[in-house]
């Protein structure tokens, strides 16, 4: 019974809540999860969105992505902060029709085979390359290169994912034989 619930929730968020997105088969989203986008949100297959994490600009999102708890992916000029005269309050936002400052073409990319770790907040205008982990917490302010791992705030480069080139290669060989649909 529980199975199905699930379920009847994924069809209601990916077909009417969200219908305005394109959504991938095998999504999940933890409780609490809010998607919102200026022009448009797309979703690969097998993508999980932890509990309270939020979508809140326009992304797109490959395959066999996880995003843990209380992540976010934001708008760095969701507000025009510069309106001479007017609090940033009450300035105009990203959310407007009429907006017309920054970020209206920014888009977040984050590629096949990623995984953003708990309270990490990724913004506007940012590629994270294939096979990447972003460290728990992080921020990321620059693009993230394949097979890495970022962390810290701003996040920087750790290390790469594996220990070295041979095992590299022979996960994006299996990768590319077991979950690309070519």
């Amino acid at each position: 019974m529980m199975n199905l619930l699930k379920k009847i929730r994924e069809i209601y968020l990916v077909k009417i809540q969200w219908g305005r997105y394109k959504i991938g088969k095998n999504f999940h989203a933890g409780r609490n999860v809010f998607l919102w986008a200026k022009h448009n949100i797309i979703i690969g297959d097998n993508f999980y969105i932890g509990k309270y994490s939020i979508i809140e600009c326009d992304a797109e999102i490959g395959n066999n992505v996880i995003f843990a708890n209380n992540t976010s992916l934001i708008g760095k000029y969701d507000h025009h902060y510069q309106q001479v005269g007017i609090p940033i309050r009450l300035a105009s936002q990203i959310r407007d029709k009429d907006y017309c400052w920054k970020g209206l073409n920014e888009k977040i990319i984050i590629e096949d085979d990623v995984w953003i770790g708990l309270g990490s907040i990724i913004l506007s205008g940012i590629h994270i390359k294939q096979g990447s982990i972003i460290a728990a917490g992080s921020v990321v302010t620059t693009d993230v290169d394949a097979f890495s791992i970022y962390g810290g705030v701003p996040a920087k480069k750790i290390k790469n994912r594996f220990e070295n080139d041979s095992d590299m290669r022979e996960h994006i060989r299996l990768y590319n034989i077991n979950y690309n649909q070519q």
